[in-house]
């Protein structure tokens, strides 16, 4: 007997209505799995991006730990000292340059056949290929997060591979943005490098700019140190300086920060610390240690060391602190 239309029609909404709760189940649950699937592979990227950082950091950086500079050596009190150390560093390093010809080929372009272009095609000199590459690795460490290192190629910086380090607020943050390593790169060259090193060519490239990042490097950090200098000054002559920077006035301002006779005590240390460390030391303690400016037997002449001092890192500092102070009020 066949079923009425009616219930055939209902029955058949019923059916349609069941299947419809049973696709829309499996759906659901195709669902639950895809986002269940998703989650797990989520924490397996999670947990090899941190097995990847314990590598990376030795398992001993914690990320959740907020890193502070907790030594004392950006305070202004220890600026002097600092200077002083400073000066220590840079003699050695011309000392070790000085052992070599000048080898021009490193610091012209296209002459030693590095890996290294310019946008033009031109290949980098040696010098330069150099600097990248050191301030590739030692900005991954976060040297140059540090306020007292600046780069000779900051807009290369790489990627931090280890946590960001938090610095007092020492400095005005003008600071940031002063940075005249070209000219420092250029001095370097073009002035230091002739006068200190015998002319010709020995072929130790390698050896001789290694030095010279050395060199440039403790020479670049000793004139931006000049910012230290200048927040130093101001604060202890605030109202002085305050009336010089909202003029604008910069020879005022470089007149009011010079001190002459300390420069020349600057000068003359450096230059006596310079025959001191180039001079061969035997076991005997010498009855003096002034010994003449200018020996045969000195790997540095110390009056050439007086001289960059006098001619080059002292205007160059100064030149830093009144860019600074220029906006110090800023």
């Amino acid at each position: 007997m066949t079923p009425p239309a009616s219930l055939a029609s209902s029955s058949s909404i019923a059916r349609a209505a069941s299947l419809r709760r049973a696709t829309r189940r499996g759906g659901d649950g195709a669902r639950d799995a895809a986002d269940a699937r998703r989650r797990r592979r989520a924490l397996g990227r999670d947990a090899r991006a941190t097995a990847a950082r314990d590598r990376v950091n030795g398992g001993g950086v914690n990320e959740s730990v907020d890193y502070e500079d907790l030594s004392d050596r950006l305070k202004l009190d220890n600026v002097r000292q600092s200077l002083i150390r400073q000066e220590d560093s840079i003699i050695f390093a011309l000392i070790e340059r000085a052992q070599y010809k000048l080898n021009s080929a490193i610091y012209a372009k296209n002459a030693v056949p590095v890996p290294c272009f310019a946008p033009n095609g031109d290949r980098a000199s040696m010098l330069e290929f150099m600097l990248r590459e050191v301030e590739q690795s030692h900005g991954k460490i976060r040297r140059y997060t540090s306020p007292d290192e600046h780069a000779f190629y900051p807009e290369a910086q790489p990627p931090l591979v280890i946590p960001p380090i938090a610095f007092k607020d020492v400095l005005h943050p003008c600071a940031e943005s002063i940075n005249i390593n070209d000219r420092i790169m250029e001095m370097y060259v073009d002035n230091l490098l002739p006068e200190m090193c015998e002319g010709g060519d020995d072929n130790n490239y390698g050896s001789a700019s290694l030095c010279d990042l050395s060199c440039l490097q403790t020479i670049s950090r000793r004139i931006h140190y000049g910012k230290y200098v200048a927040e130093s000054k101001f604060l202890a002559q605030p109202e002085e300086y305050t009336e010089l920077i909202k003029a604008q006035d910069a020879d005022g301002l470089m007149a009011l920060l010079t001190n002459q006779a300390v420069e020349d005590r600057v000068v003359r240390r450096v230059a006596n610390k310079a025959a001191v460390y180039g001079s061969d030391i035997s076991e005997d303690i010498p009855d003096t240690l002034a010994l003449p400016v200018g020996s045969e037997s000195l790997k540095l002449a110390p009056e050439k060391v007086g001289e960059l001092y006098y001619r080059w890192i002292m205007p160059m500092t100064k030149d830093v602190q009144v860019k600074y102070l220029l906006r110090r009020l800023d």
